[in-house]
């Protein structure tokens, strides 16, 4: 697998620069995006990946034993928008400037004519100078951006793990800010943090606030 990930990257016989984002969905924390460039490939470093592919098809513990060899081996940047930003320009373009950062450092690092930035999704980066492309379910095809996947998800749970210690309630270590039933009913509970995308909740209190009038 990781083979056909790498060769896919060598196809663009470009300096290729992957990038993929961890937390549009969950309705607290910041969106996190990440930037790869492989500038030594090598057998042992191939090798060393050999599981490397989109980080929702790996377990934690699996993303976690990859992330250090990532980190070391690539040239990489990672970018978190924080929440009151989301609030303000919405998540997709939050997203989409998290990656725009993270590329353009790792663009500026490499200093190359010939970079192509393959961006996972169907959207391309708003407002980015360097060619891109972008490459739908890219993080099971693109050795760079399957790379990129596992930086953000990993740096993405560890912030939201300590976030938890300071909002133990909401349980965070378990459901990573995402809306289950659980954390539905500590919101109701406990009401909204600093953490929480309000316009994550709307539907939410809205749908709650029927069901307390039709009573």
């Amino acid at each position: 697998m990781q083979n056909l990930l790498f060769d896919f990257d060598k196809t663009y016989k470009k300096t290729i620069i992957g990038t993929d984002e961890a937390g549009r969905g969950p309705g607290a924390g910041g969106v996190f995006a990440a930037a790869v460039y492989f500038d030594k490939i090598t057998e042992g470093l191939v090798k060393d990946l050999e599981i490397l592919n989109d980080s929702k098809k790996l377990t934690s513990k699996k993303r976690e034993s990859i992330y250090d060899t990532i980190k070391n081996n690539t040239i990489n940047k990672i970018v978190c928008v924080e929440v009151e930003e989301i609030e303000k320009i919405n998540i997709l373009n939050s997203s989409l400037k998290a990656m725009n950062l993270a590329c353009t450092s790792v663009a500026e690092q490499i200093g190359k004519p010939d970079i192509l930035t393959l961006v996972d999704g169907n959207k391309l980066i708003k407002n980015y100078i360097y060619p891109q492309e972008f490459v739908i379910k890219g993080d099971s095809k693109s050795a760079s951006i399957a790379a990129a996947s596992i930086l953000a998800k990993v740096t993405r749970d560890r912030y939201m793990l300590q976030l938890h210690e300071e909002f133990p309630m909401y349980n965070w270590a378990k459901n990573a800010g995402y809306l289950t039933a659980q954390h539905l009913e500590a919101i109701d509970k406990y009401g909204m943090c600093k953490y929480h995308r309000p316009s994550f909740l709307k539907k939410h209190f809205l749908k709650h606030l029927m069901t307390v009038q039709s009573e």
